[in-house]
């Protein structure tokens, strides 16, 4: 399968210190989160666990099966990300767990008060220099995903000042955090946006752009051109598309191009020169790097990935 943005391990519990095969947990509070790091070591199903506070949960070794309320089972692997709300049971399988092949997670809590003060900031911050007001909020709609290189970077570093001893590591920790929440919340808001985009392109600017952006993935998209068909400069509709979304115009044009080109490469007598083509890039080369630096590995090893499936 295709290299995904996986956690820096974590070093196991000492078998002395176990205290449960199966789930076994250490506890970091600081001020307004609390790092839990699981582990199981045995097979086991329909294992229950609940938070008060809404969790970020992060995959580092192993297999789960999640069974969430309302929602269809799915299997939880290193590499992803699952966010919950407060106070909603998950119901968890490990058919895969032993001693010798471990799961091992991360869950963590955020404060309930935390999360409003960050949404607070991006409502005031982020609205008071536009004519089209977003209300900021946490929306669970996409609540399991394939983590970002900047979502792993920002867990990793996380984990670390949690489990670390520095003497300030509530101060670290709440800089990480906000920063954290901001871009998952932004990455939400592009999720909702893209999905509205067909039905909403006259709504709003950012229903527009994106739209125009996806019906032109394969034409030469320029960011003045942008800019000019959202009515702003070039240096402020930067901006802007950055805030509402925590990533650039361009990085966003090269997101969807490569996720173009992963359907792409199915066909599989389709060179990867014409797939490179037709999702609009006109350097061959330049489209290789970046797949590689997206998912990990090169084209031609995705679709060999693929045919092994």
């Amino acid at each position: 399968m295709p290299a995904k943005n996986t956690l820096n391990k974590i070093d196991l519990t000492h078998p002395k210190y176990l205290q449960t095969l199966v789930e076994n947990r250490r506890i970091f509070n600081l001020e307004n989160c609390e790092l839990n790091i699981f582990e199981s070591y045995q097979e086991a199903y329909r294992v229950p666990l609940t938070f008060n506070d809404f969790v970020i949960t992060s995959m580092i070794r192993g297999k789960k099966v999640m069974h969430l309320y309302n929602k269809p089972s799915f299997d939880y692997l290193p590499g992803e990300t699952v966010i919950l709300p407060a106070n909603e049971t998950m119901v968890i399988d490990f058919p895969e767990a032993a001693f010798d092949v471990p799961t091992q997670c991360i869950a963590v809590a955020v404060d309930h008060n935390y999360v409003n003060n960050t949404l607070n900031y991006l409502n005031h911050y982020y609205n008071s220099d536009t004519d089209q007001p977003h209300d900021w909020q946490l929306q669970f709609n996409q609540y399991h995903f394939s983590n970002e290189t900047e979502i792993t970077d920002l867990i990793n570093k996380l984990i670390r000042i949690c489990s670390g001893s520095e003497k300030g590591k509530n101060i670290f920790a709440d800089l990480n955090l906000k920063e954290l929440l901001i871009r998952l919340i932004q990455s939400q808001h592009l999720e909702q946006v893209y999905a509205e985009s067909s039905t909403l392109q006259n709504q709003s600017r950012l229903h527009f752009v994106v739209n125009y952006i996806n019906k032109h993935l394969t034409d030469g998209i320029l960011v003045n051109d942008l800019s000019k068909k959202a009515y702003m400069s070039r240096n402020v509709f930067f901006k802007w598309f950055r805030e509402q979304f925590g990533i650039t115009p361009l990085e966003y044009i090269n997101y969807e191009r490569i996720k173009m080109a992963k359907q792409l490469l199915k066909n599989q007598r389709a060179s990867i020169a014409t797939v490179s083509a037709q999702c609009g890039f006109s350097d061959v080369n330049y489209f290789v790097r970046l797949f590689k630096k997206t998912e990990g590995i090169t084209p031609g090893l995705y679709r060999g990935c693929m045919g092994n499936n």
